[in-house]
């Protein structure tokens, strides 16, 4: 990648975070000098560029999910922190939901790297000091976007109350989780058995990504949970979940695992029919 587009990727993954955090701390900053989710924010891009020094010198992304994972958790028990004399249920229940879901997928994401021993996809990003850098950077970009709506609820100042819509918020996180940790265990335990072959079996036969639709069903529940707490500017953190989708089915996930599916089984008759008859990431509810 050219310097310049190295750069604007830095500078995009910037100007989101900075929507983001300005827009959920509308109306709170007579509730604080400076606004919990800006905190969050700049918390999250401070840990990102840190972890980036450290494996810059070190040349590594093994830590890389980590840092990520963590930040997630970080920027959560600092927006409770600043708001603990006025959490509600609701309040309360999202923290714990975030804190559960970077807790799982951080420690399975980490034992994988670890198992490999490398990710391959940093192999030449983490030679190149900029293209390095924009990945840390887009990192923090990931965390602040996708917890916006979140993080504008818990550092309202506000102790919200948990009503109908809230809770079937949360039942659709649940859904999500369910499904996203499932369909990673199906898939680890596939490999582990010395399959070389594509996964075609339990979720894997229904979705050809079910852990993506699990992560992005997750995150719009906790959207819709935070929905009847926000106001004004806040709504910008409503962008969570379609941001959390354009990452995972344009840009870093689907596309680049649809390519390699396509390399090493493209003509294989099983994989052939596997890929027509099986939907890109909406399950289907009918086993053929």
């Amino acid at each position: 990648m050219s310097t310049k587009i190295l750069s604007l990727g830095i500078l995009v993954g910037l100007a989101l975070i900075a929507i983001v955090g300005l827009g959920g701390a509308d109306g709170v900053w007579t509730e604080y000098a400076f606004p919990p989710i800006m905190t969050a924010a700049l918390v999250a891009v401070l840990l990102q560029w840190l972890g980036f020094l450290v494996a810059w010198v070190r040349k590594t992304e093994k830590f890389f999910d980590l840092f990520g994972s963590a930040t997630f958790a970080i920027s959560i028990a600092l927006c409770a922190y600043y708001a603990r004399a006025n959490l509600g249920l609701l309040d309360v229940m999202l923290a714990i939901a975030v804190t559960i879901w970077a807790a799982r997928l951080g420690s399975f994401l980490v034992r994988r790297v670890l198992d490999v021993g490398s990710d391959r996809r940093f192999n030449a990003i983490k030679q190149n000091f900029l293209w390095f850098l924009m990945t840390w950077t887009l990192q923090a970009t990931w965390v602040v976007v996708t917890l916006g709506a979140t993080l504008a609820v818990l550092g309202d100042g506000k102790a919200q109350p948990l009503g109908f819509v809230e809770i079937c918020g949360l039942l659709l996180w649940s859904t999500g989780f369910i499904i996203e940790a499932l369909s990673d265990s199906q898939k680890k335990k596939f490999r582990e058995s010395g399959n070389e072959t594509f996964i075609r079996t339990g979720l894997w036969s229904r979705s050809r990504h079910p852990n993506y639709f699990g992560e992005i069903v997750l995150w719009t529940g906790l959207t819709i949970a935070a929905l009847p707490s926000l106001s004004n500017w806040q709504y910008v953190t409503l962008s969570s979940p379609v941001f959390v989708w354009l990452l995972l089915m344009k840009i870093s996930g689907a596309p680049m695992l649809e390519a390699k599916a396509e390399r090493r089984w493209g003509t294989d008759p099983e994989y052939i029919k596997y890929r027509s008859a099986t939907p890109l990431l909406v399950p289907r509810l009918r086993k053929l």
